[in-house]
C-alpha cells in the first residue's frame, strides 16, 4: 500500500514540477541568474521530498507553489521594472577596456585573474592584446569585443553584397514525409517524388533527413 502511495505522490510531484516549470518559463543553464539557480534547486529538492511524503504531502506541495509564485512574480517585475531587475540580477561589469584590467571591478565580480584567463581562452582569445573590451555579464558569462584588427572580416569590409540566406524546412525525417511542412511550402508528394528521382532515390524511405529552402531546392541525407 505504501509503495502505491509513493508512486502516486511521485506522479503528483512530477506533474506539479512540470506545471511550475511551464509557468516560470524555460532558460538555458548559461542564462540562469543567481536567484533562478537557487530557486530551481530549492523547488527540485521540495519536489523530491513531495515524491516520498506519504503522511502530509500537502506541506511540500504548498512550499513548491509558493517558491514558484515568488519566482514568477519576480520574473514579471524584473521585465517591467528596470530598478528591480538591476537589484535582482545585478549589472554587467567591465573587466578590461583599452588594454587596461580593472582590479576593483574584478573584485566586485568576485573574479580572479586565473578564472578571467580561462574564460578568455574559452571564448577563443589566448592573447589579451587581442581584446578591446571584456564585460562580465550578470549571468556569469564573459562577453568580449575584439580589437578592430582581430575581428572577423565581414562582406561589408570587402564591399560585397552577398545574396540573402534561406531557411531550410524539414520535409523528410527518418524516412517519413512531413506532410504539414510540405503543405506549408505549397508543395506536394508528387513534386517530392520527382525531386527524389532526380537524385537517384526511389522513395522517402531511403532518406534520413530531407531539407527544402524557399527556392524549392531539396537537400537530402541518406541512411548510412
Amino acid at each position: 500500500m505504501e509503495i502505491l502511495k509513493v508512486a502516486l505522490t511521485s506522479v503528483f510531484s512530477a506533474a506539479t514540477l512540470f506545471i511550475i516549470a511551464k509557468i516560470i518559463g524555460h532558460k538555458q543553464m548559461s542564462q540562469l541568474d543567481f536567484f533562478d539557480y537557487i530557486t530551481g534547486i530549492t523547488i527540485g529538492s521540495i519536489a523530491a521530498e513531495l515524491a516520498t511524503e506519504i503522511e502530509e504531502p500537502l506541506k511540500p506541495f504548498v512550499a513548491m507553489v509558493v517558491y514558484g509564485a515568488i519566482t514568477f512574480i519576480l520574473s514579471v517585475a524584473t521585465n517591467k521594472m528596470p530598478r528591480i531587475r538591476k537589484f535582482v540580477n545585478g549589472t554587467p561589469t567591465i573587466i578590461m577596456n583599452n588594454g587596461k584590467l580593472y582590479r576593483k571591478n574584478m573584485k566586485k565580480a568576485k573574479l580572479d585573474l586565473s578564472e578571467f584567463m580561462v574564460m578568455c581562452r574559452q571564448e577563443g582569445y589566448f592573447n589579451l592584446s587581442d581584446i578591446q573590451t571584456a564585460i562580465f555579464e550578470y549571468n556569469g558569462r564573459l562577453t568580449i569585443l575584439p580589437v578592430s584588427t582581430k575581428r572577423p572580416v565581414n562582406p561589408e569590409d570587402m564591399e560585397l553584397e552577398p545574396q540573402p540566406e534561406h531557411i531550410f524546412t524539414e520535409i523528410i525525417m527518418d524516412g517519413r514525409i512531413i506532410d504539414e511542412n510540405l503543405k506549408r511550402m505549397n508543395l506536394n508528394e508528387e513534386w517530392l517524388k520527382k525531386q527524389l528521382k532526380k537524385q537517384g532515390l526511389k522513395s522517402a524511405k531511403e532518406v534520413f533527413l530531407g531539407l527544402c529552402d524557399d527556392k524549392q531546392q531539396l537537400s537530402v541525407y541518406k541512411f548510412e
